[in-house]
Protein backbone atom coordinates (compact mmCIF):
# COMPACT_ATOMS: atom_id res chain seq x y z
CA UNK A 1 0.00 0.00 0.00
CA UNK A 2 1.13 3.23 -0.59
CA UNK A 3 0.32 6.89 -0.05
CA UNK A 4 -1.53 8.76 -3.02
CA UNK A 5 0.62 11.41 -3.41
CA UNK A 6 2.90 13.04 -5.38
CA UNK A 7 0.92 14.78 -8.70
CA UNK A 8 2.45 17.81 -9.52
CA UNK A 9 1.13 20.66 -11.39
CA UNK A 10 -1.84 22.95 -11.03
CA UNK A 11 -5.56 21.67 -11.26
CA UNK A 12 -6.85 21.29 -14.46
CA UNK A 13 -9.69 23.14 -16.04
CA UNK A 14 -10.13 21.44 -18.69
CA UNK A 15 -13.65 19.11 -19.10
CA UNK A 16 -14.58 15.87 -17.04
CA UNK A 17 -14.40 12.54 -17.90
CA UNK A 18 -17.15 10.03 -17.73
CA UNK A 19 -20.21 12.13 -18.09
CA UNK A 20 -23.09 13.03 -15.44
CA UNK A 21 -22.34 9.17 -13.86
CA UNK A 22 -22.84 9.02 -10.22
CA UNK A 23 -20.74 7.42 -7.68
CA UNK A 24 -22.77 4.31 -7.07
CA UNK A 25 -22.52 0.45 -7.24
CA UNK A 26 -23.31 0.74 -10.71
CA UNK A 27 -19.82 1.83 -11.95
CA UNK A 28 -18.02 -0.91 -10.16
CA UNK A 29 -17.79 -4.07 -11.64
CA UNK A 30 -17.94 -8.11 -9.95
CA UNK A 31 -14.49 -9.67 -9.65
CA UNK A 32 -16.03 -12.76 -11.01
CA UNK A 33 -16.29 -10.42 -14.35
CA UNK A 34 -12.83 -8.88 -13.99
CA UNK A 35 -10.23 -11.22 -13.65
CA UNK A 36 -7.74 -9.13 -15.16
CA UNK A 37 -8.18 -5.85 -13.10
CA UNK A 38 -8.84 -3.94 -15.80
CA UNK A 39 -12.38 -3.03 -15.03
CA UNK A 40 -13.60 -0.34 -12.08
CA UNK A 41 -14.42 -1.26 -8.38
CA UNK A 42 -15.49 -3.91 -6.97
CA UNK A 43 -19.48 -4.74 -7.15
CA UNK A 44 -20.78 -7.23 -4.30
CA UNK A 45 -21.79 -10.29 -4.64
CA UNK A 46 -24.93 -11.34 -3.59
CA UNK A 47 -26.34 -13.97 -5.92
CA UNK A 48 -26.02 -17.52 -5.23
CA UNK A 49 -24.27 -18.70 -8.43
CA UNK A 50 -21.81 -15.99 -7.81
CA UNK A 51 -21.19 -16.68 -4.07
CA UNK A 52 -21.00 -20.47 -5.16
CA UNK A 53 -18.36 -19.42 -7.74
CA UNK A 54 -16.53 -17.11 -5.57
CA UNK A 55 -16.44 -20.20 -2.98
CA UNK A 56 -14.63 -22.78 -5.55
CA UNK A 57 -12.16 -20.00 -6.16
CA UNK A 58 -11.19 -19.43 -2.70
CA UNK A 59 -11.25 -22.88 -2.02
CA UNK A 60 -8.51 -22.98 -5.31
CA UNK A 61 -5.80 -21.38 -2.92
CA UNK A 62 -3.51 -23.21 -0.92
CA UNK A 63 -2.52 -22.32 2.78
CA UNK A 64 1.34 -22.03 4.62
CA UNK A 65 2.32 -20.10 8.20
CA UNK A 66 3.19 -16.86 7.74
CA UNK A 67 6.84 -16.20 7.30
CA UNK A 68 9.34 -13.53 8.61
CA UNK A 69 9.11 -9.93 7.36
CA UNK A 70 13.06 -9.96 7.63
CA UNK A 71 14.44 -8.08 4.76
CA UNK A 72 11.10 -6.84 3.66
CA UNK A 73 11.57 -3.19 2.14
CA UNK A 74 8.94 -1.78 -0.51
CA UNK A 75 12.26 -1.32 -2.63
CA UNK A 76 12.33 -4.89 -2.78
CA UNK A 77 9.15 -4.27 -5.32
CA UNK A 78 10.88 -1.88 -7.43
CA UNK A 79 9.77 1.75 -7.26
CA UNK A 80 6.51 3.04 -6.63
CA UNK A 81 3.96 2.60 -9.57
CA UNK A 82 6.26 2.21 -12.11
CA UNK A 83 5.02 1.98 -16.02
CA UNK A 84 7.33 -0.78 -17.12
CA UNK A 85 6.55 -3.70 -15.29
CA UNK A 86 6.25 -6.17 -17.97
CA UNK A 87 3.53 -8.91 -17.96
CA UNK A 88 0.62 -6.82 -16.50
CA UNK A 89 -2.36 -4.69 -18.55
CA UNK A 90 -1.79 -1.24 -18.40
CA UNK A 91 2.06 -1.56 -18.41
CA UNK A 92 4.17 1.02 -20.48
CA UNK A 93 1.10 3.19 -21.42
CA UNK A 94 3.05 6.62 -20.47
CA UNK A 95 1.10 7.21 -17.39
CA UNK A 96 1.96 5.56 -14.02
CA UNK A 97 0.15 2.71 -12.35
CA UNK A 98 -1.23 4.99 -9.54
CA UNK A 99 -2.52 7.78 -12.36
CA UNK A 100 -3.90 4.16 -14.32
CA UNK A 101 -5.84 3.24 -11.30
CA UNK A 102 -7.68 6.67 -10.40
CA UNK A 103 -8.75 6.81 -14.06
CA UNK A 104 -10.36 3.61 -14.04
CA UNK A 105 -11.82 3.97 -11.18
CA UNK A 106 -12.89 7.50 -10.90
CA UNK A 107 -15.68 9.38 -12.11
CA UNK A 108 -15.57 12.90 -13.53
CA UNK A 109 -12.13 12.43 -13.72
CA UNK A 110 -10.02 15.97 -14.42
CA UNK A 111 -6.34 15.87 -15.59
CA UNK A 112 -3.55 18.32 -14.69
CA UNK A 113 -3.76 21.07 -17.94
CA UNK A 114 -1.96 19.99 -20.69
CA UNK A 115 -2.20 16.02 -19.70
CA UNK A 116 -3.93 12.99 -20.21
CA UNK A 117 -2.60 11.14 -17.80
CA UNK A 118 -2.01 13.37 -14.29
CA UNK A 119 -5.24 12.88 -12.56
CA UNK A 120 -5.79 15.89 -10.36
CA UNK A 121 -9.68 15.96 -9.18
CA UNK A 122 -12.22 13.14 -9.18
CA UNK A 123 -15.10 11.48 -7.57
CA UNK A 124 -14.59 7.78 -6.13
CA UNK A 125 -17.48 5.42 -5.13
CA UNK A 126 -15.04 3.75 -2.41
CA UNK A 127 -15.65 0.18 -2.16
CA UNK A 128 -14.23 -0.26 1.36
CA UNK A 129 -16.27 2.03 3.42
CA UNK A 130 -19.34 2.57 1.07
CA UNK A 131 -18.54 6.82 0.37
CA UNK A 132 -18.46 8.72 -1.82
CA UNK A 133 -15.49 11.17 -1.60
CA UNK A 134 -14.86 13.90 -3.50
CA UNK A 135 -10.91 13.76 -4.58
CA UNK A 136 -8.77 16.72 -4.92
CA UNK A 137 -4.91 16.32 -5.23
CA UNK A 138 -4.69 19.29 -2.54
CA UNK A 139 -6.32 16.39 0.45
CA UNK A 140 -3.81 13.66 -1.64
CA UNK A 141 -3.98 11.28 1.57
CA UNK A 142 -7.90 11.13 1.79
CA UNK A 143 -7.55 8.41 -1.69
CA UNK A 144 -5.11 6.09 -1.39
CA UNK A 145 -4.30 3.03 -3.45
CA UNK A 146 -4.37 -0.48 -1.80
CA UNK A 147 -2.58 -3.36 -2.81
CA UNK A 148 -5.15 -5.24 -2.02
CA UNK A 149 -2.73 -8.38 -1.07
CA UNK A 150 -0.13 -6.27 0.45
CA UNK A 151 3.39 -6.36 -0.27
CA UNK A 152 5.05 -7.26 2.80
CA UNK A 153 2.13 -9.91 3.14
CA UNK A 154 3.30 -11.33 -0.04
CA UNK A 155 7.26 -11.15 1.28
CA UNK A 156 6.12 -13.36 4.16
CA UNK A 157 4.34 -15.61 1.93
CA UNK A 158 6.85 -16.28 -0.99
CA UNK A 159 7.60 -13.10 -2.74
CA UNK A 160 10.95 -12.91 -0.64
CA UNK A 161 12.15 -15.77 -2.99
CA UNK A 162 10.83 -14.13 -6.20
CA UNK A 163 12.50 -12.50 -9.05
CA UNK A 164 12.33 -8.86 -8.90
CA UNK A 165 10.25 -8.74 -12.08
CA UNK A 166 7.48 -11.09 -10.67
CA UNK A 167 8.03 -8.56 -7.66
CA UNK A 168 7.45 -5.67 -9.54
CA UNK A 169 4.52 -7.32 -11.11
CA UNK A 170 2.44 -7.73 -7.85
CA UNK A 171 3.09 -4.06 -6.76
CA UNK A 172 1.77 -2.83 -10.00
CA UNK A 173 -0.48 -5.54 -11.22
CA UNK A 174 -4.25 -3.39 -11.21
CA UNK A 175 -5.86 -7.08 -9.97
CA UNK A 176 -4.08 -6.26 -6.90
CA UNK A 177 -4.73 -2.29 -6.51
CA UNK A 178 -8.15 -0.20 -5.65
CA UNK A 179 -8.35 3.33 -4.69
CA UNK A 180 -9.92 3.62 -1.79
CA UNK A 181 -10.22 5.52 1.57
CA UNK A 182 -6.74 6.75 2.74
CA UNK A 183 -8.14 5.74 6.60
CA UNK A 184 -9.19 2.09 5.76
CA UNK A 185 -5.73 1.63 3.78
CA UNK A 186 -4.33 2.59 6.91
CA UNK A 187 -6.36 0.61 9.57
CA UNK A 188 -5.67 -1.93 7.23
CA UNK A 189 -1.93 -2.16 7.11
CA UNK A 190 -0.38 -5.22 5.99
CA UNK A 191 -3.20 -7.50 7.27
CA UNK A 192 -4.84 -10.78 6.02
CA UNK A 193 -8.40 -11.13 5.70
CA UNK A 194 -8.36 -12.89 9.14
CA UNK A 195 -7.12 -9.61 10.63
CA UNK A 196 -8.80 -7.23 8.62
CA UNK A 197 -11.75 -6.63 6.34
CA UNK A 198 -13.36 -3.80 4.60
CA UNK A 199 -16.12 -2.06 6.91
CA UNK A 200 -18.90 -2.44 4.17
CA UNK A 201 -20.06 -5.61 4.87
CA UNK A 202 -21.55 -5.75 1.07
CA UNK A 203 -18.21 -6.25 -0.41
CA UNK A 204 -16.44 -8.58 2.10
CA UNK A 205 -17.36 -11.69 -0.56
CA UNK A 206 -15.88 -9.91 -3.44
CA UNK A 207 -13.00 -8.94 -1.76
CA UNK A 208 -12.58 -11.97 -0.63
CA UNK A 209 -12.92 -13.24 -4.20
CA UNK A 210 -9.87 -10.38 -5.42
CA UNK A 211 -7.61 -11.59 -2.74
CA UNK A 212 -8.46 -15.01 -4.00
CA UNK A 213 -7.53 -13.92 -7.50
CA UNK A 214 -4.27 -12.56 -6.97
CA UNK A 215 -3.21 -15.19 -4.73
CA UNK A 216 -3.91 -17.80 -7.38
CA UNK A 217 -2.36 -15.78 -10.31
CA UNK A 218 1.18 -15.53 -8.74
CA UNK A 219 1.02 -19.28 -6.90
CA UNK A 220 0.79 -17.44 -3.59
CA UNK A 221 -0.12 -19.09 -0.60
CA UNK A 222 -2.20 -17.75 2.36
CA UNK A 223 -2.32 -18.68 6.17
CA UNK A 224 -4.80 -21.17 7.04
CA UNK A 225 -6.82 -18.34 8.75
CA UNK A 226 -6.96 -16.43 6.28
CA UNK A 227 -8.73 -18.63 4.07
CA UNK A 228 -10.86 -19.46 6.42
CA UNK A 229 -12.29 -16.33 7.01
CA UNK A 230 -12.26 -15.83 3.20
CA UNK A 231 -14.57 -18.60 2.82
CA UNK A 232 -16.80 -17.29 5.29
CA UNK A 233 -17.25 -13.90 3.51
CA UNK A 234 -18.78 -15.87 1.13
CA UNK A 235 -21.26 -18.53 2.78
CA UNK A 236 -18.34 -21.15 2.11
Amino acid sequence: MALLAGCEGAVDTGSPTGGDRAAADGHAVSPLENPDGTEPGLAPLTGEADRTAAVGLVEKVTTKGRGPKTGYARDEFGYAWKDTADGVPLARNGCDTRNDLLERDGQEVRFRSGSNCVVVAMTLADPYTGRTIEWRKEDASEVQIDHVVPLSYGWQMGASRWSKEKREQLANDPLNLIPVEGRANSAKSDSGPAAWLPPNKRVRCAYAVRFAQVAVKYEMPVTTADKRMMLEQCGG
